[in-house]
């Protein structure tokens, strides 16, 4: 057999079937992957033009982050120590309504992307203004990307009501739908930001068309009882409304009682949570442990970098493994296996495409990563799936494909010039901070 690449790795994790295969290769044609199998017999039947040897290294599937605001990078920092409400009230808002721009959408989303890619993620799950843009700048760079069609009651840039934030997205997804990078959930805000009318519409349209939905439900306990005091918990509300299903991705969740987890497992649908996020502001704690007993598909994502304040998969990966633990009083709550799977098919499931990536399968897009094991902060490694849930470092992330093409070559981004990232990032900050010392005069 002859493949574009062969990559020998010291440890292939698949993670469906949850193993560790031990001295492996997988052979990459076309973007896709065309083989998984041990070193010495894809060097006797594999012929490759390129050829990589990762000797102390962890070969796996690219990280999928299933929750963030790309664009919001660029407001990394500015509001942090506040609660949920009076930060997104009184300081994102504010300042998305004065900036919240194509090319801030632009700018931010192409420095998350490539904070992302270097991490070793090579999807990631959106939601925020301006889709179109993101779309642009995910095919860019090349990574892979789910465009949340932002829907809400009230107008922004991208759009004056609910009605033309889902002409606009739906109009995009047909435009776009036939890009094998792109692809595309339906995005309500939350339960408190769209009203009956635009969500049963979105019902049906996902419905229809076999789209994901992408929400955040069950943020905090204010939420959740404002909701109860106007006449029912929002998870019993969009029951009501036909929207706990399969192809709901509910995010954050984490004011759960156990009749809610239940109704979770017998509906099918897939909860994301973001650990570092719910403990920046505070938010509370989703009950992973007991999802994830109760069958429940989850996922791991980042929020945005204006709320945790990085965009690190890996980081993640651990705070959703330890605070299970944490949560359920119970050690085995959330294994390293089982969080390793959130942060890739769990992810990949949650946005519709388990099919195509998430684990190392046959006829999968090749999107890897490839993560150095020998450092000291790794070694000695015992278990690799415990070395990369709960002790490696984005840092040791050595290189990353998508669609078969390598993005991150021995920890060096290829094709952006990341000094000119900085420059950007950095003007915009100087905009930001000249806006809010204006406002506070």
């Amino acid at each position: 057999m002859h493949a574009q690449t062969l990559i020998h790795a010291r440890w292939v994790l698949p993670i469906e079937p949850a193993q560790v295969l031990e001295h492996h290769a997988v052979a990459i044609d076309g973007g896709k992957i065309v083989a998984v199998l041990p070193s010495t017999d894809a060097r006797e039947q594999i012929t490759a033009d390129s050829v990589f040897e990762r000797p102390n290294h962890v070969l796996m599937p690219g990280l999928v982050n299933a929750h963030t605001h790309s664009a919001m990078s660029l407001m990394r920092g500015m509001a942090d120590d506040l609660p949920l409400m009076t930060w997104l009230e009184q300081h994102i808002w504010p300042v998305e309504g004065q900036f919240a721009s194509a090319e801030f959408v632009r700018d931010g989303s192409r420095l998350a992307m490539a904070e992302m890619l270097l991490g070793g993620t090579t999807c990631f799950n959106d939601m925020y203004f301006f889709p179109d843009v993101v779309a642009d700048e995910a095919q860019a760079l090349g990574m892979r990307a789910s465009l949340g069609m932002i829907v809400l009651d009230f107008p922004t840039a991208w759009a004056a009501n609910a009605d033309e934030y889902i002409s606009k997205g739906v109009g995009l997804r047909d435009e776009l739908k036939h890009h094998d990078l792109l692809s595309f959930c339906f995005a309500p805000h939350a339960p408190y930001t769209v009203s009956d009318e635009p969500l049963e519409r979105i019902r049906a349209l996902a419905d229809e068309t076999d789209i994901p939905v992408h929400m955040h439900v069950h943020e905090t306990a204010f939420e959740v009882e404002q909701a109860a005091a106007a006449g029912s918990r929002p998870l019993a509300r969009l029951d009501k409304l036909g929207l706990l299903n399969p192809n709901l991705n509910a995010v954050h969740m984490t004011q759960l009682d156990d009749d809610e987890i239940a109704l979770c497992a017998e509906r099918g649908l897939s909860v994301t949570h973001c650990p570092e996020s719910n403990l920046k502001l505070a938010s509370g704690q989703c009950r992973t442990g007991d999802l994830h007993a109760a069958g429940v598909n989850l996922a791991i994502g980042t929020d945005g970098a204006a709320s945790n304040n990085d965009l690190d998969m890996l980081g993640e990966l651990r705070s959703a493994a330890l605070l299970a633990k944490a949560t359920a009083n119970d050690a085995t709550a959330l294994p390293a296996a089982a969080a390793l799977r959130a942060a890739t098919l769990g992810g990949a499931h949650a946005i519709g495409l388990a099919d195509s990536i998430g684990s190392l399968a046959t006829g999968k897009w090749a999107d890897l990563c490839c993560i150095d094991l020998a450092q000291p902060a790794t070694s000695p490694v015992y278990d690799p799936i415990s070395a990369v849930v709960y002790a490696a470092a984005r840092s040791q992330v050595s290189d990353v494909w998508v669609a078969g093409r390598r993005k991150v070559a021995d920890g060096e981004l290829q094709g952006v010039a990341v000094p000119a990232l900085l420059e950007t990032a950095d003007a915009w900050r100087a905009r930001i901070q000249a806006h809010l010392n204006e406002a506070q005069a």
